[in-house]
């Protein structure tokens, strides 16, 4: 028996000793008897061989296939950013909003009735709650009672005067016939006079005649006096109608007044939208003002999304805007840009900064950017306000045109 030692080539290529393996000289009888050398077997030189190439192939395989996929996912990547990526401004810094719209009732009173749950869809018009009217029914029946008093006084002040019209036009009518005996008188003072003169008519007849001129402007002095009189007194009527229908007039606001403190004893919901934040209680004494609840238009939902200003160069209104929402994920909204504030956000803060003292350090100011959401009303219902949200807004079809 021999010992061989054999080499081989490691993984970097170098000869490595393989350990020693026992050869077997094989003898038989007839071999010994001829004196010829045993033939020698080395079949554990062969296997030690053909393991490492094995091994070393694999792997060169798979470094291959690996180095193929990133050179194809860069590919993939860079075609992708190059084209679309490039011409995308994100941020994480964006909120869904809506409108809502504080309700409060606009009289005092105690809360009767609440017809509304938590978070109830509701339509514009709708009754959410109702306060005691019986305050406000008694009131308007004594607003009313007020304008019945005040319409009969109207129609008293104008039938005296239409009265005093008709006092006026026989003061005239005696007056024309004051002037008419004045004329008689005058006309027989002047015969009489003739006749007593002639020595036709006593003297006395001619004295009666000359006092029943004077009898006749008498009166006519009183008639006309009277009938200054009567006119004045239109003047007064008239005041006191005017008067009357002022007086009417209040009535008539207060009792409409009244009308609408009773309609607003049933409080309505002003716009479309869901309760939210309802604080109202049967039984509770509110005040006029006072919160009850909001309404919010869910449908109407938008997004406020505050971005850098750098970001900002190529973003206009009209834009295309894909939007990620947190509480949804692997859905996507689709939007576009309504407009961009007019101001940073800083501008509107209750105390703005002042940079032109002290120490300055530039900070990247945000703009706020308003995008309104595209589809149907009931895919918006699904946001809430106050959702955080990721807008990503597509401006290559600007940037590519300038």
């Amino acid at each position: 028996m021999s010992v061989t030692k054999l080499h081989a080539l490691n993984n970097n290529g170098v000869p490595a000793d393989i350990p020693a393996t026992e050869t077997t000289a094989e003898a038989t009888p007839a071999t010994l008897d001829a004196g010829k050398t045993p033939r020698v077997t080395e079949p554990a030189a062969a296997s030690a061989t053909e393991a490492p190439v094995r091994k070393r192939g694999g792997r060169s395989l798979l470094i291959g296939v690996a180095a193929i996929a990133i050179i194809a996912a860069g590919a993939y990547y860079g075609h992708n950013y190059w084209t679309v990526g490039r011409f995308e401004v994100s941020t994480d810094d964006a909120y869904v909003q809506a409108d809502s719209t504080t309700v409060s009732p606009k009289v005092s009173g105690y809360l009767m009735e609440v017809l509304v749950a938590d978070n109830q869809a509701v339509k514009a018009g709708q009754p959410l709650a109702r306060i005691d009217d019986r305050d406000f029914r008694t009131a308007l029946d004594q607003a009313k009672a007020d304008v019945a008093a005040a319409e009969a006084t109207v129609n008293a002040k104008q039938a005296s005067l239409d009265i005093q019209q008709s006092t006026i036009a026989a003061a005239r009518a005696t007056l024309d016939v004051d002037q008419a005996n004045e004329t008689f008188a005058e006309q027989n003072n002047k015969r009489y006079t003739n006749l007593a003169t002639n020595g036709y008519a006593p003297v006395q007849t001619a004295q009666q005649a000359a006092s029943a001129i004077a009898a006749a402007q008498a009166t006519i002095v009183r008639d006309s006096a009277a009938l200054d009189a009567a006119t004045k007194q239109v003047e007064l009527l008239n005041a006191e109608l005017a008067q009357a229908k002022a007086t009417l007039a209040h009535d008539q606001a207060v009792a409409h007044q009244a009308e609408l403190n009773l309609s607003y004893a049933t409080i309505v919901a002003p716009v479309d939208g869901t309760v939210g934040n309802r604080t109202l209680r049967v039984g509770q004494y509110v005040q006029a003002g006072t919160q009850l609840m909001a309404v919010v238009p869910t449908t109407a939902a938008y997004i406020v999304a505050n971005y850098k200003e750098t970001q900002l160069t190529d973003v206009h209104a009209g834009q295309p805007v894909a939007i990620e929402v947190d509480m949804f994920p692997g859905r996507t909204y689709h939007g576009h840009v309504d407009s961009l504030s007019p101001a940073s956000g800083q501008e509107f803060a209750l105390l703005p900064p002042d940079n032109a003292t002290g120490n300055f350090t530039k900070v990247v100011q945000r703009i706020p950017v308003k995008i309104v959401l595209d589809g149907d009303a009931a895919e918006k219902g699904d946001l809430r306000p106050g959702m955080s949200v990721q807008p990503s807004i597509d401006t290559k079809v600007d940037a590519t045109s300038n």
